[in-house]
């Protein structure tokens, strides 16, 4: 009996937890498609016209800003 529970116990604990993941993938809250800033994860770096040199999209926001 106790090893009927243990595998209920196991069972439903795997379901929980692929239903969270599924849920984290299908639907994922906005706090995880942007930073505080409003800029998405996975932005591409902008090219300074000044220097040729790469420079992270967040980093814009901030001087733009006034950080």
């Amino acid at each position: 009996m106790p090893r009927i529970f243990m595998h209920v116990y196991a069972w439903s604990a795997l379901a929980i937890t692929l239903a969270g993941l599924a849920a984290m993938l299908i639907a994922p809250p906005a706090s995880m498609r942007a930073d505080r800033d409003g800029v998405a994860y996975f932005t591409p770096k902008a090219i300074d016209p000044e220097n040729g040199k790469a420079v992270d999209m967040s980093v814009l926001v901030r001087h733009y800003r006034g950080d």
